[in-house]
């Protein structure tokens, strides 16, 4: 089980809209992933489980896309992340012991972003 390390991604418009299932796609593609994960395509996303690297099942909260053929942090997604780790659509089933390496990351998109995490107000 893993936290990915923190990419300082740039930041997308404010206002973009967030589709997971439709940035899932660009990813794969700007990563050169549609047959199975890599590096490239892990930095999208907060965790995922080492030992099923190689399974696309493995990565959870995609929080990034790709807009003019970059990899970029988007605020909806981001708060799309943060809400799942909150519980919200079910929740997100992570080890206890990574959960405040989750929240960290997140709360680090979160300040660039100029807001504060969920879990901190």
């Amino acid at each position: 089980m893993a936290v990915t390390a923190f990419q300082d991604l740039p930041l997308a418009d404010r206002d973009r809209a967030w589709d997971g299932d439709a940035a899932e796609k660009r990813v794969r593609r700007w990563a050169g992933a549609e047959d199975e994960p890599n590096e490239k395509y892990r930095d999208a996303h907060v965790w995922y489980d080492a030992d099923e690297k190689d399974n696309f099942t493995a990565y959870k909260l995609l929080v990034a896309d790709v807009v003019d053929d970059r990899l970029v942090a988007v605020p909806r997604g981001v708060m799309a992340a943060g809400n799942v780790l909150q519980g919200a659509r079910g929740g997100v089933d992570l080890p206890d012991k990574d959960v405040n390496r989750v929240r960290s990351h997140l709360a680090k998109y979160y300040r660039k972003m100029g807001d504060t995490a969920p879990w901190d107000d």
